[in-house]
């Protein structure tokens, strides 16, 4: 099965993007020029009506949302382990974190340079910006210190709960902070930097 992943530079789009390479699918990325609002282009909209990345285009119909596409990637592609699979309690573990991952921190972090999705007037948006840094701590606190009995965030073994924590780690400069407060998290970065699939995608990404 051939799949086209929309994708931005610099988004959540990335974690989607690994976890297709970790897979060994078959896929071609798509990007996007936000600078030139190609999200909301008539073309891409009748793809993905939110106007957003990432978007997988499958010979089943078009999936939105992170957690989804991760899920479905992970599902689909079991010789790839990306999630725990035959342990319903372990999968619920996974789901738990990243409904976190995107309800919480994305969320957090998306005040930065979205604050018009909730507010309209300026002096809010300095508002929201100026709290960033604090939520975005917290939630690496509590990543931090609830998670990594092992090396991947989940444990011993790698899911798709790392490329989508590596993604959004990965935007703790944008905010003046530094990844080496929070050890595991920077030894993590580390190891995800090292992996194939991680090389693979960030170079598909990479400006020509």
């Amino acid at each position: 099965m051939s799949m086209k992943l929309y994708y931005a530079p610099g988004t959540i789009a990335l974690a989607s993007h690994i976890a297709l390479a970790e897979a060994d699918a078959d896929y071609q990325a798509i990007a996007l020029d936000f600078a030139k609002n190609e999200q909301r282009s008539e073309a891409y909209l009748a793809i993905n009506p939110k106007g957003r990345v990432p978007a997988l285009v499958t010979d089943r119909g078009i999936l939105t949302e992170t957690p989804a596409i991760l899920t479905f990637i992970a599902q689909n592609f079991p010789a790839a382990r990306l999630a725990p699979l035959d342990d319903a309690f372990a999968f619920a573990e996974l789901q738990a974190l990243m409904a976190y991952l995107s309800s919480t921190m994305h969320v957090a972090t998306a005040h930065f340079r979205r604050a018009a999705r909730w507010a309209d007037q300026e002096s809010s948006f300095a508002d929201m910006r100026a709290k960033v840094p604090q939520n975005t701590r917290d939630c690496c606190r509590l990543i931090e210190a609830g998670y990594f009995d092992g090396p991947w965030v989940m444990g011993a073994d790698y899911t798709i709960g790392d490329p989508y924590l590596f993604t959004l780690t990965g935007w703790l400069e944008r905010f003046e902070i530094d990844v080496n407060e929070f050890p595991k998290i920077a030894a993590h970065r580390q190891a995800m930097q090292a992996r194939p699939a991680v090389r693979r995608a960030l170079a598909e990404q990479a400006p020509a």
